[in-house]
Order: C-alpha cells, then sequence, then structure tokens
C-alpha cells in the first residue's frame, strides 16, 4: 500500500438544514456548533441552508462565523427555495400552512438536485422530508438523521416514520426519543444529548464585572432565564417563574431572548404582582456569543419547564448545558429529560413542574445559601465539561457513523 492509499480520507460530510441562517432561535446556534465540532474532529463539512428573506435585525448579519462565535473550518452554501413567508409572519392559518410547505418543497428539491452532483460520504440533516427525498438517490448507509422530537400529526408521524427506516443511522437528543423512534422503526437510534462549546465559556468574567458590562446594578438577586419564550406555540413556564418570584421576593428577574410581544405581557403579570417594574431586566435577543456574559451576571438560572410530552420525554435544551458551564445554580422543573442530564440536589434543584410553590422554595433556599450555589454549579461544570461537549458529540457521531477508520 503506498502512502496515499494509506493515508486518512477526511469525512465528507453534508449538514443539510432548512433553516434561516442566521436565526434568532437556539437551533441555528446548535447547528453552527455542531458543524465547527464535527470539522475539528476530522469532518470536512459544508453546511447547506436555505436561501431565504430574513429579518430586519438578522440581515445585515455578514460573517456568520463571527456572529456565531464559531471557528470559520466549514462552509455554508445557500439553497434556493421559494420564500413566500414573510407574507404571513407569526401565522398559522390555513394559507400559512401552505406557504410553508411551498418552501419546504422546494428546499427539499434543491438539497436533491444539488446532492446529486455533489459526492459526501455522509448526509446529515434534522429534516425527514429531505432524508426520505435523499433516500431515493442515496444509499442508506450515507443517510443519518439527527431527531429534536417525537413528530406529531398523522403527516409528520407517517413522514417520520418512513424517514427512521429508510435512513442508515439515528440520532436522538434524548433516552426516551431514541426509544420512541424504535417504536417507529428505526433498527437502531443513538442517544446524543445536546452540550456546548468549550472556548465559548473559557474566561468569562465573574459577576460583578458582568453586570457592570451589562450596565445592571451591581447589588441584587438576579434570577435569570435564556431562551424563547414559547417553541412550537408551546408555553415553556416562564410566566410560573413570575408568580414564584412574587412570593419570594426581593429577586429580580432577567430575560434574554423573546419574541418582544411575550415579555411584554410577563412585564405587565410582574407589575400586577406589585413588583418593582426596575427588577424585571428584558435584553431581548442579543448575539449568541453574548449570552455567556448574560449567564454569568445570573444569581440563579431557571428552565421552569410545564409537563408535555416534549418537554419531558424529547426535549434536549440547548440552555440547559450552557446554564452548566456558565457554572451558575440551575433550577429545573423535574423532568425525565432533565433527569438524564442533571441529578437533585447534586448539580441542580428539580421542582415539580408548574408548582408555583415548590419553585418559589427552591429559588429562596439558593438566595439564602451561598455554600449551596456554588457546590450545584461547581458540579454542574464538572459534568457538562466531562460528558456534553460539542467536540466529545461529533466524535461519538462519527464512531457510530463507521467514519473514524482509515480509509485505503
Amino acid at each position: 500500500m503506498d502512502a496515499a492509499s494509506g493515508a486518512r480520507r477526511m469525512t465528507r460530510m453534508i449538514y443539510i438544514a432548512n433553516i434561516r441562517l442566521p436565526t434568532e432561535k437556539a437551533h441555528g446556534l446548535q447547528i453552527m456548533q455542531n458543524c465547527e465540532a464535527f470539522a475539528e474532529v476530522g469532518a470536512d463539512v459544508s453546511l447547506w441552508v436555505t436561501n431565504r428573506i430574513n429579518t430586519a435585525a438578522l440581515a445585515s448579519v455578514r460573517d456568520l462565523w463571527a456572529h456565531y462565535g464559531v471557528r470559520r473550518n466549514f462552509r455554508v452554501r445557500r439553497l434556493p427555495c421559494l420564500d413566500l413567508l414573510p407574507l404571513v409572519p407569526n401565522r398559522s392559518d390555513r394559507l400559512a400552512q401552505v406557504i410553508f410547505l411551498l418552501q419546504l418543497l422546494t428546499f427539499t428539491l434543491s438539497a436533491l438536485i444539488g446532492a446529486l452532483f455533489t459526492p459526501a460520504d455522509v448526509y446529515y440533516s434534522r429534516d425527514p422530508l429531505v432524508l426520505l427525498s435523499l433516500s431515493l438517490v442515496k444509499p442508506r448507509r450515507k443517510l443519518a438523521y439527527e431527531a429534536h422530537q417525537l413528530a406529531s400529526g398523522r403527516v409528520g408521524a407517517t413522514l417520520q416514520r418512513w424517514t427512521v427506516r429508510r435512513v442508515g443511522h439515528v440520532f436522538a437528543t434524548t433516552g426516551q426519543l431514541a426509544a420512541d423512534l424504535r417504536e417507529r422503526g428505526a433498527q437502531s437510534a443513538h442517544v446524543a444529548h445536546d452540550g456546548v462549546r468549550r472556548d465559548r465559556f473559557a474566561n468569562l468574567p465573574n459577576k460583578s464585572t458582568a453586570r457592570a458590562q451589562l450596565g445592571w446594578r451591581a447589588e441584587g438577586f438576579i434570577v435569570g432565564y435564556v431562551g424563547r419564550l414559547h417553541t412550537m406555540e408551546m408555553d415553556k413556564g416562564v410566566g410560573t417563574l413570575v408568580d414564584a418570584l412574587a412570593q419570594v421576593g426581593g429577586t429580580a428577574i432577567a430575560l434574554v431572548g423573546g419574541p418582544d410581544d411575550r415579555a411584554a405581557q410577563l412585564r405587565d403579570r410582574w407589575i400586577a404582582a406589585g413588583l418593582p417594574e426596575d427588577d424585571f431586566l428584558y435584553a431581548g435577543q442579543v448575539a449568541p456569543d453574548q449570552i455567556p456574559l448574560y449567564l454569568r451576571a445570573f444569581d440563579v438560572c431557571t428552565m421552569p419547564f410545564p409537563f408535555t410530552p416534549h418537554f419531558a420525554y424529547h426535549a434536549s435544551p440547548l440552555k440547559l448545558f450552557e446554564y452548566m458551564a456558565a457554572r451558575r445554580a440551575i433550577v429545573a422543573s423535574d423532568l425525565p429529560s432533565t433527569r438524564e442530564v442533571v441529578t437533585d440536589g447534586a448539580s441542580a434543584l428539580l421542582t415539580p413542574p408548574s408548582d408555583v410553590i415548590a419553585l418559589a422554595e427552591a429559588i429562596r433556599q439558593l438566595r439564602d445559601d451561598f455554600a449551596l450555589r456554588q457546590r450545584l454549579a461547581d458540579q454542574a461544570y464538572s459534568e457538562v465539561m466531562t460528558h456534553y461537549t460539542w467536540d466529545a458529540r461529533a466524535a461519538h457521531i462519527l464512531n457510530q457513523l463507521g467514519l473514524t477508520e482509515e480509509v485505503g
């Protein structure tokens, strides 16, 4: 065997995502960080996204890699599609559904045509329809599906069922989701929790410095929440957090995310509870690389999700891992998916979902016990950096794909 034939060839990966990029949603950060991690552990990565009309605030972003705080070690290709979605903003009626379907179908067609002329070792996607289409022209061993939810509804469930049966590899973000996808016909489904970019949380300022940089007052106890205030039209329980803080008293709330109209409703709820308006800190949408700074300005990070099948069994929230990496004490709803990552009393305090009294007591306990806050934060940090980094996740996925061996 000559040197050329025995050398390791980089794995050619095409990551296909039907997303607007940049986006205010967490999946944009997750995908960009994962592409960076795949490239870091030895893949030649090309990220294919939609060429869609963006919001005014994000249309000015010229450097995606800088915006998301990742290395420029992979490429981004924008595929054409029919994008009429700006005509029906924040709508879910029949017309909006038809327009979304047109966008999805035209993007899928672009991805299919592109894949026909672009060889790769693996075509990786979170989008069932894209993978189902590629299964018509590519061998199943080259197709990998990353699942973040159990599709509901007759059409969605059927599409997901067909997809997991026709791709060679399925990766699920929780153990229960993996089990449910096996029930839907996946030959195997590996668990790949979300995680963090280690460098994103290096050399962060202490709490007082972070607050000074943000223009927040140095004193006071701040309980924070990061992320969108709803997902797939599901409430994320931040109203419960407002009610709990009304019982605790003497605390401020900090929200980083949106949308603005939901934040305004929460502000009204805060004021109606007799709480000082100055203690309602709303940052709105911020650049992804600024999130760690906000986390360091908090005393406690929260994830007060209600009990729904999605949150309880299938969600692997990026915020949970970033809370851990920011070395901040965490209060979260006691859900099976959360318990896959953190342990009550060891790396977080877990409270029954939607239980205002229990949530208030947990926050009060952390406010009054600095040693407990520090112990929980330190343990969570140790666990996330040991088990839940993107590089480790990428290496695990490539290993399961059988793409870490020499190519001769």
